[in-house]
């Protein structure tokens, strides 16, 4: 998560010293715990506490990061009004998932979020509740199950095979002299990981060949998701002192209700699409895998799910999914072409157990990826060293609790600080290194990214524990290894490829990536 601090005009400076005045004698009047609370930060100002530390070009993980390596992996600052206690601890994000898991698993109130989550309608943002375990229950079991995942597999292979033909026209038709092909990745990225999630979700592709529909309204969905993350990533003035939030200052409200809008229009084409098929009695080939929406129209008929409007609930659900798997996956892809270009021996070693295990007469299966242990070690590595979310979603005490020895007070946020934990020295040896070989050594091999290993937890812990992990993994592993087996790739300058992130809910490369490819496999293995 990240901040925004916004400079105020003199206009305010009289509902500023109101503000003050009051928030003084509240200070004043509150009784203090007998309990020790988490040391603060220092250098809280009065009103906005910590955001103008917050609110640089630097990804507010590392600036928390820096803190915790002063005050230690427990500590407070103030966002505005609110309190926020920062975690980076293995043994403390542990107590937190387990001992305090039902304690921290609600979710804080911010303009972005209910602007952008359908006013606590999307699960993953909203509130915890009946209707958040109601729902997380369905999604689970009606939608992501370890069987439907299963059944998924067709579409997953589909969109990688897709992918690497399509990129090999490409080359054939742009190559240089030399039989290189200069190719901005974040791009061909982006299109791939859409196809596949707006496949599985609404049952549609938009790019490339066989796509679907007006590639106007795909344009629009990409722009949609990129600023769907950017304004959830955001913490703007209303939240830190709501009774400013009119001035909207930078018109980052106005910017949140333009995109829920835009995005909301898009869903509700699909969710008519459905309707419409569903009416005119059309039925889908044996061989098709029904799409989530689809499978959510039935599964919510005549379910009361605390009252809200089943379509909102479907349109809301499809947009959260396709939003944390396509752009996320398409991030999480980028900065492993990076690190692969910057680390030429892993690139050789990937590579190799390709060659080894699948060969070069046929394309990688899913089937491969269990003898495939490198190439998950990459992705294992780039997840650590790289999480999607450094800090994950933010949390709030839903009641007063003792964590690593402190008393945390409810209404209290909570910021993992997974990207701080996972290059803690006392986990991991040389942490800043990009290792893939050490999942290969036993006392690494056995740690996943499902969340019960809490030295490693890109996707979370506990209740909140990221639900689309199950489908993005093997997403994730077959697209890499079919994109290496089918392509040499080099980096295009003498200088490293940049590692820089940006701001952003989703911790993405500041940078487009570029790279050098070329074909390794015979042109009839692109045709087949």
């Amino acid at each position: 998560m990240e901040f925004l601090f916004p400079f105020l005009n003199a206009t305010t400076a009289w509902l500023i010293a109101l503000l003050f005045f009051a928030f003084y004698f509240q200070k004043r009047k509150t009784t203090v715990s007998d309990k020790p609370e988490p040391p603060k930060a220092a250098g809280a100002l009065p009103l906005v506490g910590h955001l103008p530390l917050l609110s640089g070009d630097e990804p507010a993980y590392i600036t928390l990061g820096r803190l915790a390596d002063k005050y230690g992996p427990i500590y407070s600052v103030q966002l505005g009004r609110q309190k926020a206690v920062a975690v980076s601890s293995k043994d403390l994000l542990k107590e937190l998932f387990t001992v305090n898991d039902l304690a921290v698993s609600d979710r804080p109130e911010s303009t972005a979020i209910k602007h952008l989550g359908y006013n606590g309608v999307m699960f993953a943002i909203g509130r915890y509740g009946e209707y958040w375990r109601e729902l997380r229950k369905m999604v689970m079991v009606e939608l992501l199950s370890n069987r439907h995942v299963e059944l998924l597999k067709p579409v997953r292979a589909s969109e990688s095979e897709t992918f690497v033909k399509e990129l090999y026209k490409h080359w054939e038709e742009n190559k240089n002299g030399s039989g290189h092909l200069l190719v901005e990745m974040d791009s061909w990225l982006g299109d791939m990981t859409l196809n596949m999630l707006v496949r599985v979700v609404v049952g549609k592709r938009y790019f490339g060949k066989n796509a679907e529909g007006d590639r106007k309204i795909a344009n629009r969905c990409k722009e949609g998701l990129r600023e769907f993350f950017y304004y959830l990533g955001l913490f703007v003035l209303e939240d830190a002192i709501p009774f400013l939030g009119f001035l909207d200052v930078g018109g980052h409200v106005k910017g949140m209700k333009r995109t829920a809008k835009e995005l909301d229009d898009i869903a509700s084409e699909w969710l008519a699409e459905h309707r419409r098929k569903q009416a005119s009695g059309e039925k889908m080939d044996e061989k098709d895998v029904p799409d989530l929406m689809g499978l959510m129209i039935k599964a919510l008929e005549g379910v009361n799910y605390s009252g809200h409007n089943p379509d909102m609930i479907n349109k809301s659900t499809c947009v959260n999914l396709i939003a944390g798997g396509a752009d996320t996956s398409s991030i999480i892809l980028t900065w492993i072409l990076s690190l692969l270009l910057n680390h030429k021996e892993v690139l050789r070693k990937a590579y190799e157990e390709l060659d080894r295990v699948v060969g070069k007469e046929r394309l990688v299966q899913e089937s491969d990826l269990q003898n495939l242990p490198y190439i998950l070690g990459i992705l294992k590595e780039t997840l650590r060293l790289y999480p999607p979310a450094p800090l994950l979603g933010p949390r709030e005490m839903r009641e007063d609790c003792m964590l690593g020895g402190y008393f945390i007070k409810k209404g209290t946020r909570i910021l993992p600080n997974v990207g701080k934990m996972q290059i803690d020295p006392n986990v991991w040896p040389e942490p800043l290194e990009f290792k893939p070989e050490r999942f290969l050594d036993p006392k690494y091999k056995h740690i996943d990214v499902k969340g019960s290993h809490y030295e490693l937890l890109p996707f979370g812990s506990g209740r909140r524990v990221c639900p689309g992990s199950s489908l993005g993994m093997p997403m994730l592993q077959l697209s890499l290894a079919m994109f290496l087996q089918c392509f040499d790739i080099s980096n295009p300058s003498d200088k490293p490829i940049d590692l820089t992130g940006c701001v952003g809910l989703n911790f993405a490369k500041r940078d487009p990536l570029k790279l050098l490819a070329k074909p390794r496999l015979s042109p009839e293995i692109y045709s087949m």
